[in-house]
């Protein structure tokens, strides 16, 4: 289960909009695909470049899990910094002298990450964060970059302090001490002036400045119900940043004045801005703007505000950047719907863009893949759902496709237009896939977001089977097999869907899926203690009242009414839906006489990422909707 909050980055294309009512493209059929040959494919993070801009960090799964490369720019090779066969080890940055980089590792998906610095001449590996049972993750680093700073939970399990480790005898400095679930956002260049947020409620959190000279704390936010996120500060500490949806339905950017107490609104559009960045001397900003599921990217000369144009990437969508320390290089992370991310570098002087990586396996023809687009239905109340939709290559009227309708993570995640092998797979194998974005998803707006609060199970789950409704009316799905599946909050759906709406979906895949609210809402993990009471004040308090409904809500106590197909896959080592939870759904589908098929992972936590758990996971998917949902006439 993902916290409530819009977690994610960027994309670029027009939006194109599609009803029952589009003339169908030819329908062929595409050469189908192995999970081995999609997952051949490669998953790639940028990290950092270098300080003369030469190399680049990263992190890629080719080796079937996360490990550290470096490409050189000049000629696009790769060469390998860490060869891990058991964790997933994920790039943070160089060093400044080039030899050494920082990662971050957890033990199989336990999600207590710890940091280590490498040498890229010996095997060497420091943990700098040696603190058993602890959550530490990578702030920053300092202005001078002789020091980074860290988030880390060591002190008290429930709380992340901010300390400086200084890169010359990795000793830790605490900067700020956190007793009462105020989160850092963003630290002065000269560690005079903290962010700190403060949940409330999912829909409404408190933005300050601690003074750390005066230790006096100044309220950015006011008392109106609205998110404020703390962006960065100019490096003199005239201006602060932050994003806020205060007065408006979605959330736009805002530069204070420290010294006159004034706000300017910089910019806002009719989508939420998701993230304002800085390069390192202030010479430019970036602003990613969440446009209907994709990634709008709009480049600033910073000091005058102007708009300078940014590089098109054919059917691209930017999911993130660097910068350089030069300011001279940007390094941005670019995909599509039919292909995984790849690596470009654009140079702000010369304004030559590179591609960097190839990451689609070079024996899958991308026209066989299937572009994703936007739809829109009306649900069960007239409100309008947004969905990201697949249709197969081989529907048509004469041959009928079955259908599966996705549920995303959350509360509160939202479908995007991005690259999925697992989707790409279903729908290379002839499986329409319609994401919706149901009520209570980010990036449609405040009053959309808050529309699931206190009513889960019900006017969201209502939304999928209202998305189901809609595919059950293009004339191309077998309107009699279609199923649902989702991850997460979205297992919790499936399990919902099966149980409450019995006889709406012929089959359900739940991956690491809430069963038990009651149970999860007490076990979350202590570091979200900052969190906790957000999170009660919107599904409900399972200590008060508000337990009888989430009991309705749990299916672990209404498995009986499971009278379809279930699959049910989970992580042994995740702490954020325990593997009791989906031990005792299909234990109790078990007695109804109902198929129930159990898939665990031992190495995994709260969302698979070793390459052959994925493959396991597509194929048995796969075999079982061949089973159950599509058999062989």
């Amino acid at each position: 289960m993902n916290q409530k909050r819009t977690i994610f980055y960027l994309l670029l294309l027009t939006v194109t909009v599609i009803s029952c009512n589009q003339p169908e493209k030819s329908a062929r059929t595409p050469k189908q695909y192995s999970s081995e040959e999609l997952r051949n494919n490669v998953a790639i993070q940028a990290a950092g470049i270098s300080t003369n801009d030469s190399i680049i960090l990263v992190s890629n799964n080719v080796s079937g899990i996360f490990n550290v490369q470096e490409i050189n720019v000049n000629d696009t090779s790769a060469k390998v910094l860490t060869n891990s066969t058991k964790e997933s080890n994920f790039a943070i940055d160089y060093l400044p002298d080039g030899n050494h980089f920082l990662y971050t590792s957890d033990k199989g998906g336990d999600e207590n990450s710890h940091l280590f610095v490498a040498s890229k001449t010996d095997t060497i590996v420091k943990d700098i964060t040696p603190w058993a049972g602890s959550s530490n993750s990578f702030f920053g680093w300092t202005d001078d970059k002789k020091g980074i700073y860290i988030l880390s939970n060591n002190r008290d399990k429930k709380f992340f302090d901010l300390w400086k480790i200084s890169i010359s005898d990795w000793k830790p400095t605490l900067i700020y001490q956190n007793n009462t679930g105020d989160e850092p956002g963003a630290i002065s260049k000269d560690e005079r002036y903290i962010a700190l947020t403060k949940p409330i409620t999912t829909d409404k959190n408190e933005l300050y400045l601690l003074d750390l000279v005066s230790k006096k704390k100044l309220p950015i936010s006011n008392v109106s119900e609205a998110t404020w996120s703390a962006q960065g500060f100019e490096r003199d500490n005239s201006s602060f940043y932050y994003l806020t949806n205060d007065s408006s339905d979605y959330t736009y950017l805002v530069k204070y004045d420290m010294a006159k107490n004034s706000r300017t609104r910089l910019y806002e559009t009719k989508w939420n801005i998701d993230g304002f960045y800085l390069s390192k001397s202030g010479k430019y900003h970036t602003l990613f703007i969440n446009e209907d599921g994709k990634n709008k990217v709009l480049l600033f000369e910073h000091a005058t505000n102007k708009l300078i144009d940014f590089p098109k990437i054919k059917d691209g969508d930017i999911l993130g950047l660097v910068y350089s320390d030069s300011e001279k290089n940007i390094l941005l992370t670019v995909g599509s719907s039919t292909s995984p991310s790849n690596l470009y570098l654009y140079n702000t002087e010369s304004k030559n863009l590179k591609q960097l990586t190839k990451t689609l396996n070079s024996t899958i023809d991308e026209k066989d893949l299937v572009k994703a687009e936007v739809i829109r239905f009306k649900s069960f109340d007239g409100k309008e759902i947004p969905a990201i939709y697949y249709k197969p290559l081989q529907a048509d009227k004469e041959h009928k496709v079955p259908a599966l309708v996705y549920a995303h993570g959350g509360p509160g995640g939202q479908s995007r237009l991005g690259f999925s092998n697992s989707i790409q797979f279903l729908v290379n194998h002839g499986y329409a896939v319609i994401m919706v974005n149901n009520r209570g998803s980010s990036g449609y707006g405040k009053a959309f977001y808050k529309l699931d609060n206190k009513d889960h199970g019900n006017g969201d789950l209502k939304d999928f089977i209202w998305g189901k409704k809609w595919l059950a009316e293009q004339d191309y799905v077998d309107s009699n097999s279609i199923g649902i599946i989702g991850g997460s909050y979205g297992g919790n759906i499936v399990l919902n869907a099966l149980t409450l709406h019995p006889d709406e979906f012929k089959v359900g895949v739940d991956m690491f899926g809430v069963a038990n609210w009651l149970r999860t809402l007490k076990s979350i993990p202590p570091y979200w203690e900052a969190f906790r009471k957000a999170l009660y004040d919107e599904l409900g308090d399972p200590n008060t009242i508000d337990s009888v409904r989430l009991k309705t809500i749990s299916p672990v106590y209404n498995y009986q009414k499971i009278k379809k197909p279930l699959i049910v896959f989970q992580g042994v080592n995740d702490v954020r839906v325990l593997k009791a939870e989906s031990d005792e759904i299909v234990a109790g589908v078990k007695k109804n006489g109902v198929p129930v098929e159990y898939v665990l992972f031992p190495d995994e936590g709260h969302g698979f990422v070793k390459k052959e758990n994925l493959i396991a996971t597509d194929n048995k998917t796969l075999a079982f909707l061949q089973k159950y949902l599509n058999p062989k006439k």
